[in-house]
């Protein structure tokens, strides 16, 4: 991105962490729906949360910082991470991004939609530990000068063995933070370094 995150996009970035139940679900009320278990072996969760980022720059500039995807994104992220760019279409890419954890090679490829009417696009992933979560993002302004990011992370994750709710609710408040602080503590600030005026803006970072 211009320096951005498709996080994914929470960005997520996910920290990287590897995490049904035939039960009736008791847990839609916080955000997260426990479906019916579907591979026999390990229970699969779906985490919802959301936040808002408050970002310095007009909304325009910060969509356009924000889905600006390209290699050097990789810089952005606090852990080793290399991406790869393909684009399908004007409105449609994907990414391949590679990361380390445990000094081992990991590569996970994300299909991104964008749809610049809203200044809004998705993230979603098709394989790795995660796959088929998918991330809203959506620039809203609030000013000539102002404006924020609103997230919305749908994540898919499996357990070795089954959570309780509160487990559950942990773990989902533990993503939305780890996502969070992602945009609070990296992208935020780029983004405004980026489009501060004094000279061309640079590309951005997801």
């Amino acid at each position: 991105m211009g320096r951005r995150h498709s996080l994914t996009l929470a960005g997520s970035p996910e920290t990287l962490r590897d995490q049904d139940t035939a039960a009736p679900n008791p847990l839609t009320s916080s955000g997260l729906r426990v479906p019916a278990r579907v591979n026999g072996i390990m229970p699969l969760y779906s985490l919802q949360y959301s936040f808002r980022q408050p970002l310095r720059a007009p909304a325009m500039a910060a969509y356009g910082w924000c889905t600006d995807f390209e290699p050097a994104d990789g810089r952005l992220f606090p852990v080793k991470w290399r991406r790869s760019v393909r684009w399908l279409s004007k409105d449609a890419l994907v990414l391949t991004d590679t990361t380390y954890p445990a000094g081992r090679p990991r590569r996970i490829h994300r299909l991104v939609r964008l749809n610049p009417p809203e200044m809004a696009w998705t993230n979603t992933h098709l394989d790795g530990p995660f796959r088929h979560s998918q991330y809203w993002y959506r620039i809203v302004s609030d000013s000539t000068r102002s404006c924020h990011l609103e997230f919305r992370g749908f994540r898919l994750v499996t357990t070795p063995r089954a959570l309780s709710a509160s487990e559950i609710a942990r773990l989902t408040d533990l993503e939305r933070r780890s996502d969070a602080d992602l945009w609070r503590l990296r992208m935020a600030p780029a983004l405004r370094r980026d489009l501060t005026p004094r000279g061309s803006v640079s590309r951005s970072l997801r």
